[in-house]
């Protein structure tokens, strides 16, 4: 059980991955994070490290438990130290194909055929992630939520091919050793939480290219009247307008549904470079400071 896992490997260091092996580290794991080369391993140490900073400024950590958490971590450009690792979590781009590949990298690499593969994927199948392995029975879907260290909710979503001991093991870990709260899936486009939010994100994206209310005006009517933390497009700038898109594609080509479809306004946006927060723009302009 998850007991036994105590070397987790996270590919992808941005701000999903770093959020991952942020936990991962403070939950006492040895923990190596692997991104496409050297610098942008650099790149995800430092944004780990400014987040662990955040987390005592704030109150959330002391000084000593993040120096500790930061001790656990090792960051690299090489996917072969992740050989001897029992659980790799990816958190690499959405996208199907660049996934899958990575999958099949990782079969051929991590050492114990006991090891878990998970994915952070929003949306994508988990059926052919499984499927580009020699070990569909132990790939699985652990569905983080931005900002990882914050918010609580982990979903796991299994396939048609992933065992209950596999299930069971990711299930523990989440609860147990990470402190989440997990509810299941199945392994359908969007899960359930994106199930319910990319309509109601789109239709907000469509309000707004409509010219029927303004963002400021459509955000500060779901938060003031419906008592949302955050309006949809504020939230839709958070998650990414790039990673929003790619989840309604998703939705989309599974049940093709009108309400899935991503509307222009959203996609010129993307093409744009306005990403959102992490561009310094989207539906809202922000300080990059």
């Amino acid at each position: 059980m998850s007991g036994d896992i105590r070397r987790v490997g996270v590919v992808g260091g941005g701000r999903m991955g770093a959020g991952i092996a942020e936990v991962c580290a403070s939950a006492g794991l040895d923990t190596v994070v692997c991104e496409v080369h050297a610098v942008a391993a650099r790149a995800a140490r430092d944004r780990v490290a400014a987040a662990l900073d955040r987390a005592v400024q704030r109150g959330r950590l002391e000084q000593a438990a993040a120096q500790d958490a930061f001790a656990r971590l090792v960051f690299t450009g090489d996917l072969e130290d992740l050989a001897d690792r029992q659980l790799v979590v990816e958190a690499v781009v959405e996208n199907a194909d660049a996934k899958a590949e990575l999958f099949a990298a990782l079969d051929k690499i991590v050492e114990d055929p006991a090891a878990v593969l998970a994915t952070n994927t929003s949306s994508l199948p988990i059926m052919r992630l499984g499927m580009a392995t020699s070990r569909a029975d132990r790939v699985v879907g652990l569905h983080f939520f931005n900002p990882v260290p914050v918010l609580p909710l982990v979903e796991v979503v299994t396939s048609l091919h992933t065992s209950a001991t596999t299930t069971a093991t990711v299930e523990d870990f989440a609860a147990r050793v990470l402190g989440k709260t997990v509810i299941r899936s199945q392994d359908r486009a969007g899960f359930v939480v994106n199930a319910l939010l990319i309509p109601y994100l789109l239709s907000a994206v469509r309000m707004a290219e409509s010219g029927f209310a303004t963002a400021a005006d459509i955000d500060t009517g779901m938060e003031l009247g419906c008592a949302h933390p955050m309006g949809p497009l504020r939230l839709a700038d958070l998650i990414g307008l790039d990673t929003v898109a790619a989840i309604a594609e998703s939705l989309y080509d599974e049940f093709r549904e009108p309400l899935y479809a991503p509307p222009p306004l959203l996609h010129r946006m993307v093409e744009a470079g306005l990403l959102g927060r992490k561009s310094g723009r989207g539906f809202h302009t922000y300080d990059q400071g």
